[in-house]
């Protein structure tokens, strides 16, 4: 009940309905990837999934970020069910791939940011490593585009509340990593997409 009221909320706030490009099959594990521009964007994601998916779908969050604060720590823990990533010292032990793979593998779906850090709502950067490492782990697994619009605008950096600002959100075509694709060409395949479903919605 909690997690619902605090989804229509923001929606609310955000104005925001989801666009589909195409149907989706929710009945597997989804990587939703997405451009990155303030800590709200997984939030949005989440909260523009249908009610039963969002159910079981995890943000993939900061730990130093989301544990900063009693609230923070309350909201990944008992409405997000965050995944939290320890960027601080990662190891062995705490590998988020490891992490992000045993959260799949138990049917749960996961929203990710491969760009690592926030950046401009219009410029996408250079995706990070994580992506092709979850493909090798798991060949046929299935990643969604989502591009987000106006996010940073709805929580500018270095401020926690939000303000009213309409927004985009808007899912593309689940992909696969092509069999002979390496790192690169897989990931700039995912970086085409993205780009592709920005420059759609533009």
């Amino acid at each position: 009940m909690l997690a619902t009221i605090m989804a229509a909320a923001v929606r609310l706030l955000c104005g925001c309905r989801p666009r589909w490009s195409v149907a989706i099959d929710f009945n597997e594990p989804l990587v939703y990837f997405a451009n990155h521009s303030s800590h709200f964007d997984a939030v949005l994601i989440w909260a523009g999934l249908p009610p039963t998916v969002r159910r079981r779908t995890r943000m993939i969050a900061a730990k130093d970020y989301w544990e900063a604060t009693p609230l923070r720590r309350w909201l990944s823990r008992k409405v997000f069910d965050a995944i939290l990533i320890d960027r601080e010292s990662p190891s062995r032990a705490n590998n988020p791939i490891d992490q992000l793979c045993a959260a799949l593998e138990s049917g749960v779906s996961v929203i990710i940011f491969p760009e690592g850090g926030r950046t401009d709502d219009h410029e996408l950067q250079t995706f990070r490593a994580g992506l092709w490492h979850l493909a090798r782990r798991r060949p046929t697994q299935l990643f969604v585009p989502v591009w987000l619009e106006n996010l940073s605008r709805v929580l500018p950096k270095g401020e926690f509340l939000p303000v009213p600002v309409l927004c985009g959100l808007t899912f593309g075509s689940p992909l696969t990593r092509p069999p002979n694709a390496d790192r690169k060409a897989f990931l700039e395949l995912l970086h085409t997409e993205l780009t592709a479903l920005a420059e759609t919605h533009a």
